[in-house]
């Protein structure tokens, strides 16, 4: 065999063991992403329009989140914020637009003290689906409701389920996954 015939060779073998590696290693990305983020990573993908544009997105949300003072609340204002959301969930048999629209309100303001920013709903979502992701479509549904409950367009049934899915984040938001 001459010299240049086994270059060819140790070259090409370093090619495809350098692409295997490149593979591996997206492959990794990915999985860390879709572990990470949940249902949020397929929506994302649907959103962006691809795979490549959505984990540029979410890698984004990564870096975004790392720049984030997110903090763990102190035992006594988790209790106070508990037992704020027992009476929100009280006053829904009375008034359950307005019970609705105070979870959000509290979910907002649990969110801003723990140091997300709270400037609109996209970004909301944005920020929460790092840590959040697979709350995020409890969020979403929420807040729809709560959109056409201000309107006067969602049912006494579509409340409720807001109230189950704002529920859901307020929980973790709070670090109770038992709830309560």
């Amino acid at each position: 065999m001459s010299t240049s015939t086994l270059i060819v060779i140790i070259v090409l073998v370093v090619v495809v063991l350098i692409a295997i590696a490149v593979a591996v290693r997206l492959a990794s990305r990915r999985r860390h992403l879709r572990e990470r983020f949940g249902p949020e990573y397929d929506r994302t993908v649907e959103d962006e329009g691809g795979r490549l544009a959505a984990e540029r997105e979410l890698r984004a949300r990564e870096q975004r989140h790392a720049e984030l003072d997110i903090k763990e609340l102190p035992p006594a204002r988790r209790t106070q914020y508990a037992e704020e959301w027992q009476g929100v969930q009280e006053r829904f048999v009375d008034r359950p637009e307005g019970a609705v629209a105070q979870a959000d309100e509290l979910v907002t303001r649990l969110m801003r003290e723990r140091g997300y920013p709270t400037n609109g709903f996209g970004d909301q979502v944005r920020d929460l689906s790092v840590e959040h992701g697979s709350t995020l479509e409890h969020y979403r549904a929420a807040h729809a409701v709560n959109a056409r409950s201000s309107e006067g367009q969602a049912t006494t049934e579509e409340l409720r389920g807001a109230m189950v899915h704002y529920r859901a984040l307020f929980h973790e938001l709070l670090g109770d996954q038992g709830g309560r």
